[in-house]
């Protein structure tokens, strides 16, 4: 076995050891470019080391998409302005810095459907995953149902509590179904606890003042309103159906 074998199979043993997954598949083509470039040893050790790092970065923030149970992945840059010029996208862009978040306030988008809201909304916690923040996707009414299965279970003060330590919490579909008095309830609940110490996105087909619509209690629905929108950042927004798009501009 010649020594250059050796010491290959003693840098992976050794990697594998610290869990620097990259570090064997990445060293030789490196090793090279640090000779070619005539790199210092300091130099060849940070270009290591810093592959590394963007790795495992990366495979952090694909976790924590996972891990919040996003539909699917969409970006603000994905997002066609031209066709919704009913937003402002200097807004959205300020949205993106994620300064909200920070400020503990909610965001709230509302409009027809089709225009965009949930892909903003997504977007938003895809641009939030990517800063390492801890989030949450949910629909309104699989909110209801974990939150209704919690009290039932006798576990909704925990289930509260885990609401509370998360960075922000996006939830679509508002109004998509009827909400009972019991559940408005423990939406109400769920509300309060964010109110001032965690962000909350929100999609609704409805403007606030028909949200009585799919609420029983009306009572509640204005505790709800107005908790939500005390810090918050509204949309409107109008516009045609994304989903329609392609046959709008097919139309003579």
């Amino acid at each position: 076995m010649s020594n250059s074998t050796s010491l290959a199979a003693h840098i992976q043993k050794n990697a594998r050891f610290l869990k620097l997954s990259l570090l064997p598949s990445i060293y030789p083509q490196l090793a090279d470019r640090a000779v070619k470039s005539k790199l210092s040893y300091e130099e060849f050790l940070a270009l290591l080391l810093e592959e590394e790092v963007a790795k495992k970065t990366d495979s952090s923030v694909q976790r924590r998409i996972f891990s919040a149970k996003f539909p699917f992945v969409k970006t603000i840059q994905d997002f066609d302005f031209t066709f919704q010029p009913s937003l402002n996208e200097k807004e959205i862009a300020q949205l993106a810095t994620l300064n909200f978040i920070e400020a503990k306030e909610n965001v709230i988008f509302l409009g027809p459907p089709g225009v965009g809201k949930s892909h903003l909304a997504i977007a938003l916690g895809i641009k939030a995953c990517a800063a390492r923040l801890r989030i949450y996707f949910t629909t309104a009414q699989a909110l209801i149902k974990e939150l209704a299965l919690a009290e039932k279970e006798g576990i909704l003060v925990d289930k509260l509590a885990f609401f509370s330590r998360l960075h922000l919490i996006v939830i679509d579909e508002m109004g998509y179904t009827p909400v009972s008095n019991h559940e408005a309830n423990l939406l109400f609940q769920f509300i309060a606890v964010r109110y001032e110490k965690g962000s909350l996105i929100l999609t609704s087909n409805f403007n606030f003042d028909e949200w009585g619509r799919f609420f029983s209690d009306s009572v509640v629905a204005s505790a709800i309103i107005d908790r939500l929108v005390h810090h918050a950042h509204i949309f409107f927004v109008s516009g045609h159906s994304y989903r329609l798009k392609d046959k709008l501009n097919k139309q003579p």
